[in-house]
């Protein structure tokens, strides 16, 4: 046996690395990305804020200032805590890791973030995935019926999902809370909840069990890589436990609690990034054989249908016209034919639609 073989795990050598497309010189629509970037007065000051950290020194890593002001700002209940991580990427291997005891099993809708799989695997843990209705819906019945049988540690549910971008109905949400009880967690991961403007934030009072995991990412904050989760403090305590010690970086402390002072520029972008929404929606619905699905995320799932119309030919062609969007239709047999498109600004959702319709033509 080769070196490798000896010491890499069989199911890690079985897999591809995360792979992230090059976008040098493409119009990039799609990872979700907040296209607007801060005034330049505010950039200018935190250029001046950024200088003047202590780069020598490691960060203090009980995060207190910064861990106020995400509470203050971003609507977390009073006498709730957080736990922050390196993006939600950190937040859910850290709920792996903590939850992975033997036996232990991850249960999420599926479609979904693939993240919610592969960090319990990497624990040790066996992913339960509930395939969504036709609609994207959930089914209830089948995930309820799966927390009987299976009783996971944890459950996900993405509020709103990705890729399908829709909201799940509140009401199952609260169904499956409790059908899981006290034999396991339930994260509702509000990635892009600045879009939906709706939250499970609120209602960490009402369950023991329940999560509620936040990123910076979507916001506008993409590149400081900064997540955060809420829930009651005994579950925060043991969740803190197996958090690296310096996990947020001092550049990313400095940057985030800087901006979060003028967090209104930032509700103002996801303010304009709705409205985009809307518009682009409707002109690619107008669109004969464009089938687009609800979103409340900033980005929008659509199928492409017909004989001329191919989801793997349509995004070929899009790469020519050097627009980068996502190609979804091999994540999932519920997402045949269907790309996903990050919303832009109003110039670069132009040139997504010319680029769109030239490659439905061609």
């Amino acid at each position: 046996m080769s070196l490798i073989e000896n010491i890499i795990r069989s199911d890690v050598r079985a897999i591809a690395a995360y792979h992230v497309p090059d976008s040098d010189g493409f119009v990039k629509l799609d990872a979700m990305e907040n296209p607007y970037t801060l005034p330049q007065e505010l950039r200018s000051e935190l250029g001046q804020r950024l200088a003047d950290v202590a780069m020598n020194r490691y960060p203090v890593p009980s995060y207190t200032a910064l861990k106020a002001k995400i509470c203050s700002k971003l609507g977390v209940p009073a006498g709730f805590d957080i736990v922050l991580g390196n993006g939600s990427d950190e937040l859910i291997s850290m709920l792996s890791v903590a939850c992975a005891q033997p036996g232990a099993k991850v249960l999420a809708p599926t479609p979904g973030f693939v993240m919610y799989a592969v960090s319990g695997r990497f624990a040790g843990m066996e992913f339960v995935g509930v395939p969504l209705k036709a609609d994207f819906t959930l089914d209830k019945p089948a995930m309820l019926a799966a927390i009987a049988q299976h009783k996971p540690a944890i459950t996900y549910l993405a509020y709103p999902n990705n890729p399908t971008g829709n909201l799940f109905d509140a009401d199952d949400m609260v169904e499956i809370i409790r059908a899981v009880g006290d034999s396991g967690i339930v994260v509702v991961d509000e990635a892009y909840q600045p879009f939906a403007q709706h939250s499970f934030m609120p209602r960490l009072t009402e369950f023991d069990n329940l999560v509620v995991m936040r990123t910076v990412s979507k916001l506008g904050l993409a590149g400081i890589r900064l997540g955060y989760l809420s829930a009651s403090t005994a579950l925060l305590a043991e969740f803190d436990k197996v958090r690296p010690p310096y996990n947020i970086n001092v550049l990313t402390q400095t940057a985030a609690e800087f901006v979060l002072d003028h967090v209104d520029v930032l509700d103002a972008q996801a303010a304009s990034l709705r409205a985009e929404r809307a518009k682009l929606a409707a002109a690619l619905a107008s669109m004969p054989g464009v089938n687009v699905f609800p979103s409340a995320a900033n980005f929008l799932l659509l199928r492409v249908s017909g004989a001329a119309h191919d989801a793997n030919r349509v995004f070929s062609a899009l790469l020519e016209h050097k627009v980068l969007i996502k190609n979804v239709g091999k994540m999932h047999p519920l997402l045949e034919n269907c790309l996903r498109v990050t919303v832009s600004t109003p110039e670069e959702n132009a040139i997504f639609l010319d680029a769109f319709t030239a490659s439905l033509a061609s």
